[in-house]
């Protein structure tokens, strides 16, 4: 048991920087990329690969997060120069990537048993703190800039913006970029973690990275941009560590993995929904009741 929940705090972290990235995007940006279950790929593939080649892992980690940045930024150009609809955008990156995945690891799956990894001295449960916690601090930051700002103003009111001289492309696509390194760099880590990169471990990561941010959202709330990245992470990790309760029930199995993730989505947008229906109605049946006695108050005052 102890075993399963140190395992899943190691790997919510380091998922976490994948939250963040889908943060960026769906909340930040308001923009619904799907170029993620492509990416996290890549930056496993770029990682794993360089790895094997030779290559010192802290660089192939680096590596693994500039080619999750050039890939949002392509799904970036799609969109603001291409004119491609958002989701359409991301689908057709997403859908590439696998492709150029298959071409950089040149088979389905390439092994790092043996190999130095960046955990090969140091454990993920030491290491991964500092990596998410100077990933947070570096965002936090950014996003108090200029550049951040303008960023966030983008995902609010993009012709508000526009009127103020700033281009919007330009915003979109660093977004955009910025979210998939994000991403990738995750995946590189993962890779390294678990001691492989695989064609098919970017499938769903859309999913579960929207399930960490609404799960941390619902729980530690989101009152500006530091709570709400401290939330994300947050959620991360929780969500991880419900997924490893959730292997311990007897009947579940392992191909019931996605099921569980998509139950867990649809029970933190459901829940929060049904709590704020719950609410209004309580208000709106106390609202009528003061209406109601203030009204016999009146009646009785003109009798009178």
């Amino acid at each position: 048991m102890m075993n399963s929940l140190i395992g899943a705090l190691e790997s919510g972290m380091i998922y976490a920087l994948m939250a963040l990235g889908v943060y960026i995007t769906f909340r930040i940006l308001d923009f619904p990329d799907l170029t993620v279950d492509g990416s996290f790929t890549t930056g496993g593939a770029i990682a794993a690969v360089m790895i094997t080649g030779g290559v010192a892992p802290w660089i192939a980690t680096i590596a693994a997060f500039g080619g999750g940045m050039v890939a949002g930024a392509i799904t970036g150009l799609l969109h603001t120069k291409g004119r491609i609809n958002g989701l359409l955008s991301g689908i057709v990156m997403m859908i590439a990537l696998y492709s150029i995945n298959m071409r950089i690891m040149g088979k389905p799956n390439v092994s790092l048993l043996g190999e130095n990894t960046l955990f090969s001295s140091v454990s993920e449960l030491l290491l991964m703190p500092f990596i998410v916690i100077i990933v947070k601090l570096l965002l936090d930051l950014f996003f108090h800039t200029d550049l951040g700002l303008a960023l966030r103003a983008t995902g609010d009111n993009q012709r508000m913006i526009r009127s103020f001289g700033a281009h919007t492309d330009h915003t979109i696509i660093l977004g955009l970029s910025l979210s998939n390194g994000l991403v990738a760099l995750s995946g590189g880590l993962i890779a390294q973690s678990s001691g492989f990169a695989d064609i098919s471990s970017g499938i769903g990561m859309i999913v579960i990275g929207l399930a960490s941010v609404i799960i941390g959202e619902a729980i530690f709330g989101a009152r500006n941009v530091i709570f709400a990245t401290l939330a994300v992470v947050l959620g991360a990790i929780v969500y991880r560590f419900i997924y490893a309760l959730a292997l311990r029930i007897e009947w579940i199995e392992q191909t019931d993995l996605k099921l569980i993730t998509a139950v867990i989505v649809v029970a933190a947008l459901v829940l929060p929904t049904m709590q704020r229906s719950r609410k209004a109605k309580s208000m709106a049946q106390k609202r009528s009741s003061e209406i109601t006695t203030g009204t016999d108050h009146t009646s009785l005052g003109g009798e009178l």
